[in-house]
């Protein structure tokens, strides 16, 4: 049976609750079509943390762009043994050959929209093709382009289909994160340890200075601040969809 799911409701319901609280929400709403987005950043290890406690099998999908770190593969692997993670890993459609024989050698380089469409957004959308919802490791204190997100929110990925997205640490600090890290002895990157704040593909990051944005080892030198992943399907916030 189809509801009209009015996220401006839901936020305004959820709002002051914790992360448990949300993903217990949403994972008894919207399980087995629920998954969890995961770069195994630290954020994105807590919600699985929290989330496995609630529904030990719930879906965690991870894209593999195949410009990673060594260590956030290393990490991966560590994390889906320690939890037993039901783990699917989506990539691009191309292969690194393929793409460089389409568009040349580092296309990061020359055009970095293009190549996070390749190798991030196009195998994203193949993976929420098949959720109601996904669950993220956002949090508002990440960048300025975070400040305004909600709780829950809805993506359209094209003109039929839209689906939900929980993002239950949003209020969370950076020290919140790492005070969970610390208390719950769950492993993490350590490039975390060599000043790197947000992990991504290894040409596009370096690690941050004192004071600087945690995102602000993402693609440095220029005006580029998100791969696409989360902006590629927003819509208003007071918009309705019919979910399941």
């Amino acid at each position: 049976m189809s509801l009209i799911f009015d996220p401006v409701t839901i936020n305004k319901s959820l709002e002051g609750k914790t992360p448990n609280y949300v993903l217990e929400w949403a994972i008894r709403r919207f399980h087995p079509r629920i998954a969890i987005a995961s770069s195994f950043s630290v954020e994105d290890t807590i919600v699985i943390d929290m989330a496995t406690k609630i529904q030990p099998d719930i879906k965690v999908f991870y894209i593999n762009t195949g410009f990673q770190f060594k260590e956030t593969d290393e990490i991966k692997d560590i994390l889906k043994k320690k939890y037993q993670l039901n783990l699917v890993e989506y990539s691009s459609k191309l292969s690194m050959e393929e793409q460089t024989l389409k568009y040349g050698e580092n296309l990061y380089k020359k055009d970095a929209n293009l190549c996070c469409q390749l190798r991030k957004v196009e195998p994203i959308k193949r993976a929420l093709k098949e959720l109601d919802a996904w669950i993220t490791g956002l949090r508002r204190g990440q960048a300025v382009t975070r400040n305004n997100l909600d709780i829950v929110q809805i993506n359209k990925l094209d003109n039929q289909t839209s689906l939900v997205k929980v993002n239950p640490l949003i209020n969370w600090t950076r020290q919140q994160v790492w005070s969970y890290i610390e208390d719950n002895e769950i492993p993490y990157n350590p490039l975390y340890d060599k000043n790197y704040a947000s992990i991504g593909c290894e040409p596009c990051t370096r690690p941050v200075q004192p004071g600087e944005d945690e995102r602000a080892g993402r693609w440095a030198g220029t005006n580029k601040k998100e791969c696409g992943i989360h902006t590629f399907s927003e819509k208003p916030k007071n918009s309705t969809i019919n979910a399941r």
